[in-house]
């Protein structure tokens, strides 16, 4: 198909969809895709928005310009989940570089539906190339809350703090962690409340039930080691080790639900 594709002379996206049964992203490239679907279908609630999330981790080194991981299409404004799940849903997706399929009816979309899908400052996340797709660097031991960050082009970090418990928690996250040390002070911005401030490199910040915090971070200091890009097709690790880190991601979120809210 990516030799018939490419032989229209055409620019044509290739979308790949075996729903991550052959690990497309060993081999979704070599084949002419664009893009390649990671996981089964997405649903219209925060459970399944869980499963595929955690099912990224450890992909992110598969994905480029022009060569992208697909974990499915937007959920928002289909009714199932709730404003602050699906302010989650879009945040995390902009970090993953997803391609940002608009997945509801938009003849109806309601105003809070098109506040959440036209938020410039989360699209520019998703836009921009900074040498890696977004990942979970971090937990925040017995809480509900998870760090995920990306690289950006011009030096900051975007971070996700995603909160899948059944109640607001506070945490405090660190640049360093998002993999932005080296600084003795940062500016930041909350980029849905539009908030910003100043660090010395410590971030406080409450996260709703099945919702985030989401932040771009800078610093002002001597630039640290960025975080790792993706794998060249020589340093792509064996196939035993992917299928490890799909099913820890997966026995993970079933060990989340025994956990209390």
């Amino acid at each position: 198909m990516g030799d018939a594709l490419a032989a229209t002379g055409r620019e044509i996206v290739y979308s790949i969809c075996e729903w991550g049964s052959n690990e497309p992203w060993v081999w979704g490239e070599e084949v002419g895709g664009d893009l390649w679907r990671t996981t089964g279908d997405i649903a219209d609630y925060w459970e399944s928005v869980l499963s595929i999330l955690d099912q990224q981790v450890g992909l992110e080194t598969f994905s480029g310009p022009g060569a992208w991981n697909d974990p499915d299409m937007l959920e928002v404004g289909n009714g199932g989940m709730t404003g602050t799940e699906y302010r989650a849903h879009f945040s995390l997706w902009a970090l993953l570089n997803a391609p940002l399929l608009m997945g509801h009816d938009v003849r109806a979309m309601d105003a809070d539906t098109k506040a959440i899908l036209s938020n410039a400052d989360v699209i520019e996340v998703n836009q921009d190339w900074g040498g890696s797709q977004g990942r979970r660097v971090a937990g925040f031991g017995d809480q509900p809350v998870e760090l995920w960050a990306k690289p950006m082009s011009d030096g900051s970090v975007a971070a996700v703090l995603l909160n899948w418990g059944e109640s607001p928690e506070t945490v405090t996250a660190s640049a360093a962690a998002m993999g932005l040390g080296g600084s003795s002070s940062y500016a930041w911005k909350d980029l849905w409340s539009k908030q910003t401030g100043t660090s010395d490199g410590q971030i406080d910040a409450s996260v709703p039930a099945h919702g985030v915090v989401m932040y771009r971070v800078w610093r002002s200091g001597s630039l640290a080691e960025p975080l790792p890009g993706r794998h060249s097709p020589d340093q792509r690790p064996g196939m035993g080790r992917r299928i490890q880190r799909v099913g820890a991601g997966r026995a993970r979120l079933l060990q989340r639900r025994g956990r209390p809210g």
